[in-house]
C-alpha cells in the first residue's frame, strides 16, 4: 500500500469513540402548559365559587322571606285582635259613667232633670273619646245637600229653604278619618210650594 493512499482508521479504545446510541438522544422534556387551558381552569374554579356564593345568598334570601312573612302573618293577627284595644280603654270611663247614672235612675228619689244633665254629660264625652279617635258627625241641617255625604229621605216645600237645601236631619251621618261611614239621613227642601194654576 502506497503512503498516498488513505488507510481505515481502525479505533481501538471504545471510551475515544463518539457515542451514537440511545444514550446519545437527548430526552424530550414535558411541553408547558397551554395558556388558555390554564385561563379556563382558573375561569371554572372562580366560576363555581361565584355559583357557590349566589347559592348562599339565595337560602338566605328564602330563609328571610319566610320570617317577614311569619312576622307578618303574626302582626296581622294581634292588629286584629288587639287593634281596638285603646278605643276601648278609652270608653271604659263612659261605661263607669253610664253604670253610675243608671244606679242614679234606681233611686226611690232620684231627680228627672239631674238625670237628664248627667245623661248629656254623658253623652259629650262618649262624642269626645270618639272625636279623638277620627270620628266626626255629619249634621248637615241648613246646608246644600251633598250626595257624597247625605241621603235623601223626601223632599218637603218650603218658603224659607231654597231648592236642594237640607232641612232637617233625620239621622245624624259620620265620616272617620275623611272616610264615610254612614250618610247623613235628610229631608231637603223643594222650594217654595207651587201654586195650582186657577181656572
Amino acid at each position: 500500500m502506497s503512503a498516498s493512499e488513505p488507510t481505515d482508521t481502525l479505533i481501538t479504545n471504545p471510551a475515544t469513540a463518539p457515542d451514537t446510541g440511545p444514550a446519545a438522544i437527548a430526552p424530550e422534556t414535558a411541553s408547558p402548559a397551554e395558556p388558555s387551558v390554564v385561563a379556563a381552569t382558573d375561569a371554572l374554579t372562580a366560576a363555581k365559587k361565584e355559583a357557590a356564593d349566589n347559592y348562599e345568598r339565595y337560602l338566605r334570601a328564602v330563609a328571610d322571606l319566610e320570617n317577614f312573612r311569619r312576622r307578618t302573618v303574626r302582626d296581622k293577627d294581634e292588629l286584629r285582635q288587639f287593634g281596638v284595644s285603646r278605643v276601648l280603654d278609652d270608653l271604659l270611663p263612659v261605661m263607669d259613667n253610664l253604670a253610675l247614672g243608671v244606679t242614679a235612675a234606681k233611686q226611690p228619689k232620684a231627680d228627672l232633670k239631674t238625670l237628664i244633665g248627667g245623661v248629656e254629660l254623658v253623652l259629650n264625652q262618649f262624642k269626645s273619646v270618639l272625636a279623638g279617635h277620627g270620628l266626626k258627625e255629619l249634621s248637615p241641617a241648613g246646608q246644600p245637600f251633598d250626595a257624597n255625604f247625605h241621603e235623601s229621605l223626601s223632599a218637603q216645600p218650603s218658603a224659607d229653604a231654597p231648592e236642594g237645601q237640607v232641612l232637617t236631619v233625620v239621622r245624624t251621618g259620620y265620616v272617620l278619618n275623611g272616610r264615610l261611614l254612614r250618610p247623613a239621613a235628610v229631608v231637603v227642601s223643594s222650594g217654595p210650594a207651587k201654586v195650582a194654576p186657577k181656572n
